[in-house]
């Protein structure tokens, strides 16, 4: 088992610690958080053992798992990557696009992996439905959230639409050709609702929305390509997926047929993919420890998530334009 320890103990460190003190492929060291009064807490309150220092809880670990604000994700990474610690770091990889490079230059020097908690990719209704996806041309993304005063200290694309920004990057095999993006601040000082339509060079559009004050949570995104439509709900954890192929000579009587202007005809099928229940956390966090222990590519690459984050800062850059 590799020896883990946290670094904050906010509403998602909770979540981290309680699986990770789960986990068969962990073993639960302890964790730091800067707020002594916090960390005396869940220290009393769920028995995790409180280090004093950063350093101190490094010095005893393997890997560190990062869910400290995003401001420091930079600062944590860098001084656990230079003591040879593996780094799991929750998304954003960090503040700025140079930090993130930064710590993938760190990593390669260091010889560790590092990995980024962009969970979506392990939700399974997107696992149930991603080997499906093949060369979608237009993808529609809506992630909307009741108002929660955490996470206002990013703008909206940060806290919630980079979700879909990285679930999209890992579908289209295509390079980013051009971006064009509008935000509101409507109570906060950044956006908090905003729609960006992302073109790439093979064709693919993708147009997404994300809000933090909406009236109720939504979490969906579509792809549509050639013969196909694909419809994920990320919250729900359901799927839906609609192909067409060329109707049969003698249509049955519940077939259902559509005819094009050509007089070409095609038949619709309709199907829900078996959705495997999981918990999407505590899987990423386990993919990670199955990456270092079998020496294989991380399923979210620091390449990947500094990737998200570049297009996540073009689309903030379209705002001040």
């Amino acid at each position: 088992m590799l020896k883990i320890g946290v670094l904050g103990a906010g509403h998602l460190g909770k979540i981290h610690l309680r699986l990770l003190q789960q986990s068969d492929k962990y073993e639960l060291v302890g964790f730091y958080d800067p707020n002594q009064e916090n960390a005396e807490k869940v220290s009393k309150e769920f028995g995790y053992k409180h280090f004093s220092t950063i350093a101190t809880l490094i010095h005893a670990v393997d890997v560190i798992d990062i869910v400290t604000p995003t401001l420091s994700h930079y600062k944590c990474a860098k001084v656990a990557i230079k003591s040879g610690k593996h780094v799991f770091i929750e998304k954003p990889i960090s503040n700025t696009v140079e930090e993130a490079e930064e710590i993938i230059a760190l990593a390669k020097e260091y010889k560790v992996k590092g990995q980024v908690g962009h969970v979506e990719r392990f939700n399974p209704a997107f696992i149930a439905t991603k080997n499906m996806i093949e060369n979608p041309m237009f993808i529609e993304a809506h992630r909307l959230a009741e108002f929660n005063p955490r996470g206002t200290d990013v703008p909206v694309v940060l806290d919630l639409m980079i979700h879909d920004i990285d679930a999209i990057l890992s579908v289209v095999k295509s390079k980013v050709k051009n971006i064009s993006a509008s935000g509101v601040s409507v109570i906060s000082d950044t956006p908090d609702i905003a729609n960006a339509r992302i073109e790439f060079e093979n064709g693919c559009v993708a147009n997404l929305t994300a809000s933090r004050i909406s009236m109720k949570n939504m979490r969906k995104s579509r792809f549509f390509q050639k013969d196909a439509y694909i419809s994920v709900d990320f919250l729900e954890k359901k799927c839906e997926v609609v192909k067409m192929k060329d109707a049969p000579e003698v249509p049955g009587d519940f077939d259902m047929i559509l005819q094009n202007a050509e007089g070409v005809k095609k038949q619709i099928y309709f199907s829900n993919p078996d959705v495997e229940q999981n918990n999407a956390i505590l899987d990423e966090l386990e993919s990670f420890a199955d990456a270092i222990i079998n020496d294989t590519e991380p399923i979210v690459t620091l390449e990947q998530a500094t990737e998200a984050l570049r297009v996540a800062y073009q689309i903030i850059d379209c705002f001040k334009k």
